[in-house]
């Protein structure tokens, strides 16, 4: 199976479970892309890999017309039924690929990709893409899960997230992604991070990890190192099982 149809597969089965999670719909990352980001009302944006469209829509009332693009049709069906619910009308979602995007050049005032980059076989790739269907000007506003300088804790966390997740690839650093953003002609780079706290069970159910994974996890987090437990704010023991995630907004521009 290659990686694109672990990605249908994957996520396929978790849309509902996305389309109302509380990470996706609560956490503070769209307000601070929205923050980040100024409109002039006639903005075309395209949001890949959109999941259920939380960002998309989130972005759509500052807009002329958002485009979201995700792998897994499973997704994109919730995505719609979002936006016929929420009565928003200047959205579209189909069926894409990051690195690939059947998207014409200089297309688009903004791209926004949001917790999702952590799947990508090629970030590289998926950057140049984004740049390439920039208009000049235009922008990149990207938020993923990021992970820390030191190798210990970045290999901590990517254990983690790939035992609850086989679709997951890498959490990079700050510095790793801002070099991907230079290398494909952007300017900018991470303009804020933070932590968000992540309840274990709530962070497996959504990925329906199977039972063994999530015994290997615990063990995992009771014999976390002390310098990866305080970084991460790993808990366990008798206390519920969850971790602190970290988190970091990039905005970067096409140069004129």
């Amino acid at each position: 199976m290659d990686r694109s149809e672990s990605i249908r597969r994957q996520f396929g089965a978790a849309a509902e479970r996305y389309a109302v999670s509380s990470y996706h719909t609560l956490s503070p990352d769209l307000d601070h892309m929205l923050e980040a980001s100024t409109f002039s009302g006639q903005e075309r944006v395209l949001d890949v890999g959109t999941g259920t469209g939380h960002t998309a829509l989130a972005f759509a009332p500052q807009v002329a017309h958002v485009t979201g693009i995700d792998l897994t049709e499973a997704m994109l069906e919730q995505a719609r039924r979002l936006a016929r619910e929420q009565g928003v009308s200047n959205v579209s979602f189909e069926l894409g690929d990051a690195m690939q995007l059947a998207l014409p050049d200089a297309h688009f005032d903004r791209v926004t990709c949001r917790v999702c980059a952590h799947h990508f076989a090629n970030p590289q790739a998926a950057v140049h893409e984004a740049a390439r269907v920039l208009r000049p000007g235009g922008e990149l506003v990207l938020v993923d899960t990021v992970s820390p300088p030191d190798p210990a804790q970045d290999t901590f966390l990517n254990t983690i997230e790939l035992l609850r997740d086989p679709s997951h690839v890498r959490n990079y650093s700050v510095v790793e992604w801002e070099a991907m953003l230079g290398a494909a002609g952007l300017t900018g780079g991470c303009v804020s991070n933070w932590s968000f706290p992540l309840d274990f069970e709530d962070w497996v159910e959504r990925m329906r990890t199977p039972e063994h994974e999530r015994g290997q996890l615990r063990r995992l987090f009771d014999a976390a190192p002390d310098a990866v437990r305080d970084v991460l704010n790993v808990r366990g023991g008798d206390a519920p099982y969850g971790f602190d995630i970290p988190v970091a907004l990039f905005v970067a521009t096409r140069p004129s």
